[in-house]
């Protein structure tokens, strides 16, 4: 499977434009800024600040005339990142508290709301064994959300600025 992403300065992909075909930890080394996108093949996050850091963004293929009606961001997109694809099955535990502590649950598939499927009142540190996620700040995936690939997250606040979460989704191709 080939990546493609392809930032133009100007809205309605107009003005200078970059193509990128992998992880971009800064854009605007490429472009004064980014105004519009169209993701040619592949799935990528896009962040609202350098580095894969702020308020972020699951793009698939098509066309981002604009960001501030499409994706919410105020500014610019300034790093991306690709999104594997995974074909296998996909599994995380959750935890009600910090350092995998509290009520656990494994999850398997989608869920839409937290608190009404497993009856927790939060949500503060996760294990993704199998499979990239993401998480929503809201139920029904709404809100901000966090990319999560296989690995040990022992503090969700700390690394989303304090985003509490409230339903999580697989990334599948689709």
């Amino acid at each position: 499977l080939s990546y493609q992403i392809i930032f133009f300065e100007e809205r309605n992909f107009q003005g200078r434009l970059y193509e990128c075909v992998g992880d971009c930890s800064e854009i605007t080394s490429h472009l004064r800024r980014c105004s519009s996108c169209r993701v040619e093949s592949g799935i990528f996050m896009v962040y609202e600040q350098p580095n894969f850091r702020g308020q972020q963004y699951l793009l698939t293929k098509g066309d981002y005339p604009e960001y501030q009606d499409t994706i919410g961001f105020n500014y610019c997109i300034q790093s991306c990142r690709i999104v594997p694809v995974h074909t296998g099955l996909f599994k995380m535990r959750i935890y009600e508290k910090t350092n995998f502590e509290g009520q656990m649950h494994e999850l398997t598939d989608d869920c839409d709301s937290i608190q009404d499927s497993y009856n927790m009142s939060d949500l503060q540190s996760c294990n993704v064994v199998e499979g990239y996620w993401l998480m929503f700040e809201l139920p029904e995936f709404e809100g901000k959300m966090l990319y999560l690939k296989p690995g040990e997250y022992k503090n969700l606040r700390e690394i989303s600025n304090g985003v509490r979460f409230s339903s999580i989704r697989r990334i599948t191709e689709s």
